[in-house]
This record gives C-alpha cells, sequence and structure tokens, in this order.
C-alpha cells in the first residue's frame, strides 16, 4: 500500500469530532447515485476530461470514485491515485506550515514580514511603506494582489510578477523584488485581495524554519501526515493527470506555455513547472499531490489539527479574521478565515452547507469544502481548468452531496 494512502486511511480513523450528531449521509441510499449522475454528466458533455472525488464523513469515506481520463490523447484512464497539479489547493498546506512554525515559536502572527525578509518593502502609491505583518498575508489584507486581477499593462504585468503557475525562469528572491516594486492596492489591514500573499508567506516559511518551502512542508505538514506525493515536484510522472484547458466544443491540452483569459486578464500556465525542481517553490500555487493527499490534510484540521496543528490552532485558522470587510470575489455569506472562505450565512451563500464550513479550490480545476458541523469532507480534483473549480461541476457536486439537486 502507497504512504499516502496509508496516511489517508489513519486520517480516516480518527475519531475525534467537533461537532453534534446530525443525519448521516452513509445512510443516504441515493448518495452515490446523485454524484454518479454529476461526474457521468460532465465527462460526458466534455465540460471536464477526468476527476478524482472523495468524500469522507465523519472519518469515512462513503463515495470515491475515479472518472474520465488522465491523458485523453493517449486514452490513460484516470485513476484515484493520479497525481494533480494543485494551484491554490497548495496555499492550505503552506498555511498550515505557516501556523505549526508559530506554535513552535519560530515566528508570530504579528511580526513583520520584515524581521524574515528585510529587503519586502512595497510602497504605497504616496511613496509610504507601511508595515505588512505575517498575519495581513495571510489574510490576504496586505494590499497585493494577482496579476490576472489586473487589466494587461498593469503594475505586476509591468514588472513581470509570476503568479507562481508560470515557469519564469527565476527564482523566488526575484519575484520578491519584482512584488515589491509593484505599488500596494492598499494600506495593509485596510482592505482585502486575493493575492500572491501566501508566495510571500512562504518566504517567510523559508526563513523562519531555517530550509527551503518544500523541506520546511514536508517537514511540518505532509511528513507528519504521512503523505508521499503532496510536494512541489511530482515524483512520478507518469501518475500526474495532462492539464486542459476550458475550450469549445471540447478542453484544450495544455502546451509547455498556455494562456488563458481570466478575470481581467489571463493566467498563464506552464504545465512542465511541477517536473522541474529548479522552479521555485510558490507557496500560493507550486504544489502537487493527490486527492486523498487534500483529504488527509483536511480531515486532520476537521478532526482537531494533530499532528499538524493544535485545536486552538484549527480555531484561529477557520475564524473569521476580516470582520465585516468588503471581500469582492467572494460571495455574499462568507467571510475569511486564515488561509480560505468561512461560511457565515448559509442563506445569503444561497448554499446548502452549514454555517462554519471551510472551503476553496485551484484553478487547475479544483474544488473542496469541509462542513464541520456535519462532519463532512469533499474533495473534487479534476484536469480541466477552469471548469472544475467554479460554476456547474462544483456545485452540482456539492448539491448532490446534499441532496438539493445535481447538475
Amino acid at each position: 500500500m502507497r504512504a499516502t494512502a496509508t496516511a489517508l486511511m489513519m486520517a480516516m480513523t480518527m475519531a475525534a469530532t467537533m461537532a453534534a450528531p446530525t443525519p448521516a449521509f452513509s445512510a443516504d441510499p441515493g448518495l452515490a447515485a446523485r454524484l454518479d449522475s454529476v461526474v457521468d454528466r460532465a465527462v460526458a458533455e466534455q465540460r471536464i476530461v477526468g476527476t478524482v472525488v472523495l468524500v469522507a464523513e465523519d472519518g469515512r469515506i462513503v463515495y470515491r470514485r475515479a472518472a474520465g481520463l488522465a491523458d485523453r490523447e493517449s486514452r490513460r484512464p484516470m485513476r484515484e491515485d493520479a497525481v494533480f497539479r494543485l494551484a491554490s489547493v497548495s496555499k492550505p498546506f503552506v498555511t498550515v506550515a505557516a501556523l505549526a512554525l508559530a506554535e513552535r515559536g519560530a515566528l508570530r502572527l504579528d511580526d513583520p514580514v520584515t524581521r524574515f525578509l528585510p529587503d519586502f518593502r512595497p510602497a504605497l502609491p504616496d511613496g509610504r511603506r507601511p508595515e505588512i505583518t505575517v498575519r495581513h498575508l495571510l489574510t490576504h489584507s496586505a494590499g497585493l494582489t494577482y496579476s490576472f486581477f489586473e487589466p494587461p499593462g498593469g503594475p505586476y504585468h509591468q514588472a513581470g510578477v509570476s503568479d507562481g503557475i508560470d515557469l519564469p525562469g527565476f527564482g523566488l528572491e526575484e519575484n520578491l523584488r519584482r512584488i515589491a516594486s509593484a505599488p500596494l492596492l492598499y494600506e495593509p489591514g485596510r482592505g482585502w485581495s486575493y493575492s500572491v500573499a501566501t508566495d510571500v508567506l512562504g518566504a517567510v516559511v523559508e526563513r523562519a524554519g531555517g530550509a527551503p518551502l518544500p523541506d520546511m512542508v514536508e517537514r511540518l505538514v505532509t511528513g507528519p501526515l504521512g503523505l508521499r506525493d503532496a510536494g512541489f515536484t511530482a515524483r512520478e510522472p507518469d501518475r500526474l493527470a495532462v492539464p486542459y484547458a476550458d475550450g469549445s466544443p471540447r478542453p484544450v491540452r495544455m502546451t509547455t506555455l498556455q494562456e488563458m483569459p481570466f478575470a481581467a486578464s489571463t493566467i498563464l500556465y506552464s504545465p512542465p513547472r511541477a517536473l522541474d525542481p529548479t522552479a521555485f517553490p510558490s507557496g500560493g500555487a507550486g504544489m502537487v499531490g493527490t486527492a486523498g493527499d487534500v483529504l488527509a490534510l483536511l480531515e486532520a484540521l476537521r478532526t482537531g489539527g494533530g499532528p499538524v496543528l493544535s485545536r486552538d490552532g484549527v480555531r484561529a485558522l477557520v475564524a473569521n479574521a476580516v470582520g465585516d470587510r468588503e471581500l469582492g470575489l467572494i460571495p455574499p455569506g462568507w467571510r475569511w478565515g486564515l488561509g480560505f472562505p468561512v461560511l457565515q450565512d448559509p442563506a445569503a451563500a444561497g448554499t446548502p452547507q452549514s454555517a462554519g464550513t471551510w472551503q476553496w479550490g485551484g484553478v487547475y480545476g479544483h474544488s473542496w469544502f469541509v462542513d464541520p458541523a456535519r462532519r463532512l469532507t469533499v474533495v473534487a480534483l479534476t484536469n480541466t481548468a477552469v471548469a472544475g473549480m467554479a460554476g456547474a461541476f462544483p456545485d452540482g457536486i456539492r448539491d448532490a452531496v446534499y441532496g438539493t439537486g445535481a447538475r
């Protein structure tokens, strides 16, 4: 049995729970049929090429499915142990590493970033260089952004900032310099913008921990969980799912450098990054791993944090950390914790998920959510950007789980 599978089984058997008993999803005889319908339809309609979906309730997998193709052109079927480019599904791993260092006293959330990165001092448009803290990075309130949220010709485009998904040909230090050369969007702590903050956080983790980010993530997160595949470089290329980009009449196989319209401009994907050990470790988007790896981390957090965080650390991670601050791209009813959105008002969000649910995804085509009140964890990784991340497929998976309709 692979180490990843062993770790997953260990996580699945954790007995701790953080919620009162509720009706069991596993007692619903229609669950598998509803999920199969969503998956089969998405593959048949060629909205996605392949997927791995895992649903766990109270530490037990109640649905598992690998469907479609990992490589359409060679007809290689998707397998449950397929390795995916995780994109922003990397963020929980790096966020947990930072919080683990905080619990060990190696950093504090209110430390200025300059304690670890003395030269990282981006300025406001008026020339002032305000203090950015580790907490600002975790909450995406540092005043940073992503280049794809800017129109072409914006400051990040002009500076040549890497969003962590391309293969730019320079290292993390140079990317930090480029990020710092662009003006901040606002005074840190007074706004919110999803951003390259987790890449900067990754550099903080390196300095605070005294080792490269891949080593720190392995030491603090993937190692304790026993995860073999989750990391910054694919160790077994033949298990890596081929990525596809949304297209008509069907998704197109990504090239070495794939440009895809997104938000205000484009995302620049470079699939070979996952196989290049010289690529800088992007804390926000650079990891690879399996659906089982992601489930193991989320289940560890859901059941109290062991062996990576304390219960207090998990409570801080999933608490509203931004108050009533406007979140832009985050739908109504959701707030932001220390690494991902947390559901405050299901009615306002128009979702069947329970208050306190956490969720996010990744632009290579992934989604996940944890509903602690229902002791439920759902991971849906695909090899199709961005249809697997947003829209009919992830919404259909969610609705099928709750029995509120399938798409």
